[in-house]
């Protein structure tokens, strides 16, 4: 048990939209990401997504809006709903993510972007 600086983990790493577990609690995992520009539109049958936003600006896209979600705020996905994440301005975005173990970060979809396993830092 020891305390978990995410700033210092995100140093570890540089890929974008490639998460890093940093913990696991109980089956949900705690994931950092640094992500740049748009993700790919996807949904989660069977989970819900948390995101709070640690450097940045997160754009959250919906099929009818879009959330901004600033520096320090947190936005929750419900499952079942369709969404794409993305950055504007050529910006660097971090972000923690909590979500179920079995999570895959694009959902319903199979992309070039798909990660079937997070690596542990």
């Amino acid at each position: 048990m020891k305390a978990i600086d995410p700033k210092q983990k995100l140093t570890k790493f540089s890929q974008h939209w490639h998460p890093h577990q940093i913990a696991v609690v109980n089956d949900m995992q705690v994931l950092l990401a640094k992500i740049k520009g748009s993700f790919v539109w996807h949904q989660h049958d069977e989970e819900d997504e948390l995101f709070q936003v640690l450097k940045g600006i997160l754009y959250m896209q919906f099929e009818n809006s879009t959330e901004t979600v600033l520096q320090g705020e947190i936005i929750v996905v419900p499952k079942g709903v369709k969404h794409c994440p993305m950055t504007k301005n050529d910006e660097e975005v971090h972000i923690l993510l909590f979500e179920k173990c079995s999570v895959k970060h694009t959902g319903n979809v199979e992309s070039s972007l798909t990660i079937n396993d997070y690596p542990k830092i």
